[in-house]
């Protein structure tokens, strides 16, 4: 009986890391094809703002102006400072949920606490911006987030 460290050749070493190469690489053109044909029928085509709607459009241009992405994040995109929105749809139970807690904030905010402050929004910006939350809430993203508070 030889020891192992005798058995084990160059050749074999060389074999083992093409052979492992090749695995490898193979796997990476598996997934990425699994990935390029399941994306289609998963995410919806890019849509410009004109094809929100009105509404949908003017809660989009309302999120933009009260630059809202600053605190929180939208799909993951954002700022971590407050919760995600791409679930507060369910989360605050709908419509109405949205609606009340935007107008429910105190002027100047909550003392010693970082809050959401009032941004006296009218009832059509409200309605607009709770509808565009809506439309991000029924995005397929996979999974995320991935605990119902965001």
């Amino acid at each position: 009986d030889r020891p192992m460290a005798q058995t084990f050749t160059k050749e074999m070493a060389r074999n083992i890391f093409y052979g492992g190469s090749a695995f490898f690489f193979l796997l990476f053109l598996a997934l990425t094809f699994d990935t390029h044909t399941a994306l289609p029928d998963r995410d919806r085509r890019e849509v410009l703002e004109s094809d929100l709607g009105p509404t949908i459009g003017l809660g989009k241009k309302v999120w933009e102006d009260n630059n809202c992405i600053g605190c929180h994040t939208l799909l993951g995109e954002g700022a971590y400072f407050a919760p995600e929105l791409g679930n507060a749809y369910i989360r605050l139970g709908g419509k109405d949920g949205i609606i009340g807690f935007i107008k429910s904030r105190p002027k100047d905010g909550i003392p010693n606490r970082r809050s959401m402050p009032q941004f006296n929004l009218s009832d059509e910006e409200l309605n607009a911006v709770a509808e565009f939350l809506k439309y991000s809430s029924e995005i397929n993203t996979a999974g995320w987030p991935p605990n119902r508070e965001g």
